[in-house]
């Protein structure tokens, strides 16, 4: 029964950072462009139409997570725990550093560590899933690039567009609109990173699950999504009404297309580089210089990575009792951070020299 509990536990924790994470995101472009002024709002319609997107259309990415990555008959419930606390950890650092982590990177992430430790993997469809990660975000990027273009060139040829007045009072309410419908499709996608090892487990039913993982990832949006929803909003580009309605419906439509399929996509990852494209049709090559833009790119490398590396020691420490794989996972990252710390003093001399008239 104490893992039963604890592998509740951790999943409703889980669901939690995910509406704080992925879900809070969808709302980022209304906030930003000030279509949303109160943040707290803000956050109570993210986590109303998440809900409700998980209950209507979460079933089929639920499929996915339970059984589609690693055969379900592996899935005991100190194995489910274990997947679970990877993922769970990786996204929990994540938002305390206020980064929009992807939901679906790091639970899949988690249970391909899992599988490997079990030499039990599912190749044709993981390689499909990771595709899309790459696939969607870029189709993304691409039309809102295209939309910002032609946004430009209407709101220099209509100013109303973009000045006080009835346009922007209609145009500020399509852009919430958007954002909801973004949430909506957070939830169809996102829920089931928290509850689809539990139903592959037997733990719980696809129903079931989808109603209590949608109250968790509500109730995270309203708690937690405060941060994220500021970087998403603010930190990264300035967003017009338009510009924003652009991002938002968008990311809903991509992430509700790939939901019906069954296909876990990074919707935090849609977004950003729906914003992106926005930016980087106003600004061009430039906008790729913030430091923002760098550190979001960086942790979508390696949030995968880390919660498999998680999940996959937490096995083979706990059930499997597997040292010596524990033993070259350490040696590893030993001499992984110890390479990044003589790379970057090697640099710091470097640059020392060069500007003490000893360089080329």
């Amino acid at each position: 029964m104490f893992w039963t509990y604890l592998a509740f536990i951790i999943a409703f924790f889980f669901a939690m950072n995910i509406g704080a994470s992925g879900t809070a995101a969808s709302m980022g472009s209304a906030y930003g462009a000030d279509a949303i002024k109160k943040k707290w709002l803000a956050m109570v319609l993210v986590a109303i139409a998440a809900f409700l997107g998980a209950i209507l259309g979460g079933g089929e990415v639920v499929k996915t997570i339970g059984s589609g990555i690693i055969p379900s008959k592996i899935l005991t419930m100190e194995l489910v725990v274990l997947i679970l606390a990877g993922a769970t950890l990786t996204l929990f650092i994540a938002n305390l550093m206020g980064i929009p982590l992807s939901t679906s990177e790091v639970t899949v992430g988690a249970i391909v560590g899992a599988g490997i430790a079990y030499k039990s993997l599912f190749i044709n469809s993981l390689l499909v899933i990771v595709a899309f990660w790459v696939i969607v975000p870029v189709v993304s990027f691409v039309i809102t690039f295209l939309l910002g273009k032609l946004i430009a060139a209407s709101e220099k040829r209509w100013a109303s567009l973009t000045k006080p007045g009835k346009w922007k009072i209609w145009l500020g309410r399509v852009l919430v609109f958007g954002g909801c419908f973004e949430a909506f499709s957070a939830g169809m996608n996102n829920v089931a990173n928290a509850v689809g090892p539990l139903v592959g487990a037997g733990m719980l039913s696809t129903s079931k699950g989808i109603w209590i993982g949608g109250l968790f990832v509500a109730l995270g949006a309203i708690l937690l999504g405060g941060r994220v929803i500021e970087t998403n909003g603010k930190k990264i580009t300035k967003l017009s009404l338009l510009e924003g309605s652009a991002v938002s419906f968008t990311g809903g439509t991509l992430v509700t297309i790939a939901s019906i399929f069954g296909l876990p996509i990074p919707l935090t990852q849609v977004t950003t580089c729906g914003i992106l494209g926005i930016g980087a049709s106003q600004k061009g090559i430039g906008f790729w210089q913030k430091a923002v833009i760098r550190k979001i790119l960086k942790v979508w490398l390696i949030s995968p990575l880390a919660s498999l590396v998680i999940s996959y020691t937490l096995i083979n420490l706990l059930i499997k009792t597997n040292f010596y794989n524990i033993i070259v996972i350490l040696s590893t990252l030993i001499a992984a951070l110890g390479t990044l710390s003589l790379y970057a003093n090697i640099r710091k001399e470097n640059s020392t020299i060069h500007d003490e008239g000893g360089g080329i």
